[in-house]
């Protein structure tokens, strides 16, 4: 539960040029899974004790922050992210803030699941971000409020202990608790500002819920479904085929580079749970001269189980949505998208319902991760 690595102290003041030419990065291992705040799957910053500089609901915009050097308010200087006032202490004597001064925001996650790691990026905060961060999480069922959250019966689980961070950095946590979540508490130690927030990890959803829904999308992100690979990300993430709603631009859909072999680029899902599908979605919308020219898709029931072939080889239109109708059931645990020989689709829709099985092992999850 340490940055990994570790930025700390002040970045260097805006000197004019590219403002990220001396952005502090890295990469972070636990990036491959889906973001559990994002806006599209519905997440939302609830509330914060202060926003006086900057918006609270910066923290989850998607794309990296923007910098303009000439950009001020009434209040001051408008930055893309959240940033609070500066704390005073309690008087001339003491000027300076508490030990335990801090700042706070509740953020309700679009999915509930397993934090595999948080980035806290503090992206052009280069004198103004905060000494210190910590995030906590709590799972508590429905809509909460945020008075109910902050109420005293609500038990919240440390991720990142109060840990010092770097000014206009990337600063990733991992995390190791594995337990289920639906909402996370960021502070900052003791004020300052931070640009994004961003939690990696997978989706647990509720299981009752979906035996309910009966027929649903058994590989869609909100509904637990995860891709284990891809053979190309040149462009675009593969798990935006798997993301809510329809895509709306090229760059919201998954696109390869182009091929000059004779090999095709795939990707491969791991579904909610066990189950039988009936029916197939392939949508290449917004990919127009750059999507797929054909795609099969099929299944495996297990990890050491065998693909079989539920859709042929198919011709795609540009810039539609293509529905399939199955002569029968396939039962699995794990799909796979091949696309030939090359481009992109923007989202996969595999609609079908658990298994006997399949709602057991889920039901079994959701229960030991204290859902």
């Amino acid at each position: 539960m340490t940055a990994i690595p570790s930025y700390t102290g002040d970045a260097n003041p805006y000197g004019g040029g590219d403002p990220y030419a001396d952005y502090r990065t890295a990469d972070f291992p636990f990036t491959q899974y889906a973001n559990l705040a994002d806006r599209q799957l519905g997440a939302s910053v609830i509330a914060a004790n202060d926003e006086f500089f900057a918006q609270r609901e910066n923290l989850l915009v998607p794309g990296r922050a923007e910098f303009d050097p000439e950009h001020f308010g009434h209040k001051g200087k408008i930055m893309d992210g959240w940033e609070t006032r500066r704390r005073r202490g309690t008087g001339a004597d003491h000027p300076w803030p508490t030990a335990d001064d801090h700042d706070w925001a509740l953020v309700r996650l679009g999915a509930p699941g397993v934090i595999r790691g948080i980035v806290v990026d503090t992206a052009h905060f280069r004198g103004n971000y905060p000494q210190a961060v910590s995030v906590e999480a709590t799972s508590v069922p429905g809509s909460p409020s945020p008075e109910e959250l902050l109420g005293d019966d609500v038990k919240w689980t440390t991720l990142v202990p109060r840990t010092p961070v770097g000014g206009h950095a990337a600063n990733g946590f991992a995390v190791s608790a594995e337990q289920r979540f639906t909402h996370l508490r960021l502070n900052q130690h003791p004020d300052g500002g931070i640009a994004r927030l961003r939690v990696y990890g997978e989706v647990v959803p509720d299981p009752k819920w979906l035996e309910t829904l009966g027929t649903f999308d058994v590989a869609a992100l909100e509904n637990g479904g995860q891709v284990e690979d891809a053979s190309n990300l040149f462009y675009s993430p593969a798990t935006n085929t798997i993301q809510p709603g329809r895509s709306r631009k090229m760059d919201d859909g998954w696109e390869t580079r182009r091929r000059r072999d004779r090999g095709n680029d795939w990707i491969r899902y791991r579904l909610a749970a066990q189950a039988r599908i009936r029916a197939i979605e392939i949508d290449t919308a917004y990919l127009k001269g750059n999507s797929a020219g054909w795609a099969s898709v099929s299944v495996k029931d297990g990890e050491s189980g065998e693909w079989h072939e539920i859709l042929p080889r198919t011709r795609l239109q540009p810039d539609t949505n293509h529905r399939f109708l199955l002569p029968a059931e396939a039962v699995g645990t794990h799909a796979r998208v091949d696309i030939f020989p090359d481009g992109g689709i923007s989202r996969l829709r595999l609609y079908g319902s658990l298994t006997e099985t399949g709602t057991t092992a889920l039901a079994a999850r959701h229960q030991e991760l204290g859902g």
